[in-house]
C-alpha cells in the first residue's frame, strides 16, 4: 500500500507503523497507565448514533467555519504535538504546509522540532503556538513576545501536565533521553531503513524554540535536560491573567475538562478552550473529552470559543463534536500518521481524507451548512427530536 491508495486514516496509520521501529511508534500511539482512555476516547464516539434529516436538499454543501475571525475551509486544525522529528525528520513543517494548502490552522508543540519563526515563514496566516510554561517565567514571557512579534494567531496555553504521564509503553521500551535501545529495538531499527537513515544523519530531535535560553553552542541533549528540567512548573490562574496581558490576540487553554475551570477561564479574559484530555496521554481515569463536552458549552458556550481534542478518527467524529456544541475541533494523531507515511503529502492526504468524510456525512444526515447541525442529531429520544423540529 501506498499514499495514493489510503482510503481512510487507519490506512496511514498502517503505513505510519510500517516505516517506524516499535519504540518510535509506541511513543507516538501509547497512552499511559493501562491505556484504557485511549478506548474510552474513541469508544465514547462510537456509542453516539447520527440522526439522519432526508428529503432535504444537500446538493451543494460548504463546511467552511469562521474562527476568531479568520475564515477556514474545514471546521477542523492540526493539533500540537511534540517530537515529531523523532518519527519524520522535517515534520513539523510538512505539517505546518499541509495545513496551509488546505487553509486550516495548525498548532505548533511548545516541545516542536522546528522553530516558530519558521513556522510564521512556512504558514504565517496559520500557524498558532502552544506554550508550555516554564519554571523561568521569563522565559514563557519572552516566547510569549517572540510568538506576538511573529504574529502567530493564536495562543495556545496547555494545562493539563503539571506532572508527566506514567507513560508505560515508553518506559519499557527504553524511550527517553538519551535513547537506549535494547538489541531487539536496534534490530528493528535496521528493518526501517528510511526511518534509520534519518536517526543516523540527524541523531535524536532538537528543540529549538528553547535553545535560545541555553548555554551558547548548548547540544541537543543539553537542551533536552534544560527542557525538562524547566517544564516541570505549576500553572496558575495569576500566570493566566499575565499571560492575558502580554498576549495581544486570541488566547486558549488547552485541557479544559471541568465546568469550573471552563467559568474561570472565561472570567479570565480567555478568548477560547480546548475540551482535551490530551489524547489520553496524561491520566488514564479521565473521562473523554466529547462526554464532557455539552455540559462545559453549557456553561461557558456563550461566552467564549468552546473547541475539543482527543478521540478524533472519522468525518463522523467531528460531525458529533459540532453537533454536541464545539464550534472547531483538532486532531494530533491522525494528521501525523500522514506526515510519517508520506511527509507532507501524506498530511495533505490525511487532511483531504477527513475533509471528504465530514462533506459525505453532511449529505448523509441532511445538511448543507454546519450552523445546521445541533444535538438533536446525536440525541435519538423522540421527544427532543419533537421539541427541536416540530411540524
Amino acid at each position: 500500500m501506498n499514499i495514493d491508495d489510503c482510503i481512510n486514516l487507519d490506512d496511514l496509520r498502517k503505513l505510519a507503523k510500517r516505516r517506524l521501529p516499535k519504540v518510535i511508534y509506541d511513543f507516538l500511539e501509547g497512552g499511559c497507565d493501562d491505556e484504557n482512555g485511549l478506548d474510552r476516547n474513541e469508544d465514547a464516539f462510537r456509542r453516539r448514533p447520527l440522526m439522519p434529516r432526508y428529503m432535504v436538499d444537500v446538493v451543494e454543501r460548504d463546511q467552511t467555519t469562521t474562527l476568531f475571525g479568520q475564515e477556514y475551509s474545514a471546521p477542523f486544525g492540526i493539533a500540537p504535538t511534540g517530537g515529531i522529528a523523532n518519527y519524520r525528520w522535517g515534520g513539523d513543517l510538512m505539517l505546518a504546509a499541509a495545513a496551509r494548502e488546505a487553509n486550516i490552522p495548525f498548532v505548533m508543540s511548545g516541545a516542536a522540532t522546528a522553530s516558530m519563526e519558521d513556522l510564521a515563514r512556512v504558514a504565517p496566516d496559520h500557524g498558532w503556538y502552544q506554550l508550555y510554561v516554564a519554571k523561568d517565567k521569563a522565559i514563557s514571557h519572552d516566547m510569549i513576545r517572540r510568538a506576538a512579534d511573529l504574529g502567530l494567531r493564536a495562543l495556545v496555553v496547555t494545562c493539563d501536565v503539571p506532572v508527566g504521564g506514567n507513560r508505560e509503553r515508553n518506559r519499557r521500551n527504553g524511550f527517553g533521553r538519551p535513547l537506549k535501545l535494547s538489541f531487539a529495538s536496534k534490530l528493528d531499527a535496521l528493518r526501517r531503513p528510511l526511518w534509520f537513515k534519518d536517526y543516523l544523519r540527524h541523531g535524536i530531535s532538537n528543540l529549538p524554540n528553547w535553545a535560545p535560553y541555553t548555554t551558547a553552542g548548548a547540544s541537543a541533549e543539553d537542551v533536552a535536560t534544560f527542557v525538562a528540567q524547566q517544564t516541570r512548573a505549576s500553572l496558575t490562574w495569576e500566570d493566566i491573567a499575565r499571560f492575558r496581558e502580554l498576549w495581544p490576540r486570541h488566547l486558549v487553554i488547552k485541557g479544559i475538562m471541568r465546568t469550573d475551570d471552563a467559568l474561570r477561564a472565561a472570567d479570565a479574559g480567555v478568548d477560547g478552550i480546548i475540551v482535551s484530555n490530551h489524547g489520553a496521554r496524561q491520566l488514564d481515569r479521565a473521562p473523554a473529552s466529547i462526554d464532557v463536552l455539552p455540559a462545559i458549552v453549557d456553561a461557558v458556550g456563550d461566552r467564549m470559543t468552546v473547541m475539543l481534542d482527543s478521540g478524533i478518527r472519522r468525518g463522523s467524529d467531528v460531525i458529533t463534536a459540532l453537533a454536541l456544541g464545539a464550534r472547531f475541533v483538532f486532531l494530533g494523531r491522525s494528521t501525523l500518521y500522514g506526515a510519517v507515511a508520506g511527509g507532507q503529502v501524506g498530511a495533505a492526504k490525511a487532511v483531504s481524507i477527513l475533509r471528504n468524510e465530514v462533506d459525505l456525512v453532511m449529505g448523509q444526515i441532511g445538511i448543507s451548512t454546519l450552523d445546521q447541525l445541533g444535538p438533536d442529531f446525536v440525541e435519538w429520544d423522540p421527544e427532543a427530536l419533537r421539541r427541536n423540529h416540530p411540524r
